[in-house]
């Protein structure tokens, strides 16, 4: 299952970069973006916008982005399609959410971590 962590960083200390190296713990596909070069765990960190021709199976999109710079990544994150948005606690964005499930794409409210850490991501 491959996940893009949209907001990824090289910083330790930031849920980001947990979320890529627990994702990667679990047997995920992760492709980092976000808005400086680096590396978390192992992987380029890309600061371009991969396409759906580049990435044609994203399961997943997890945000790591607060609501207020989202706008700028609505369209490609719709381009994408995937087959759902997790909205991790402080990216929470009802205009997104909503363009999202018009589109066809299941949103959910949570924290990748505790979804990893109880086994409740793979649903």
């Amino acid at each position: 299952m491959k996940t893009l962590v949209l907001g990824a960083t090289d910083n330790p200390a930031r849920y980001a970069y947990r979320a890529v190296q627990q994702l990667l713990a679990h047997g995920h596909e992760v492709v980092p973006v976000g808005i400086r070069r680096g590396e978390v765990a192992g992987l380029p960190i890309r600061t371009d916008r991969p396409t759906l021709a580049e990435l044609p199976d994203v399961d997943t999109v997890t945000l790591y982005v607060g609501p207020q710079n989202q706008p700028a990544w609505y369209d490609y994150l719709l381009s994408l399609k995937p087959r759902r948005i997790i909205f991790n606690p402080g990216t929470e964005n009802p205009e997104l959410e909503a363009r999202a499930q018009a589109a066809g794409i299941a949103t959910e409210e949570a924290c990748t971590l505790v979804l990893l850490s109880v086994g409740q991501y793979e649903k």
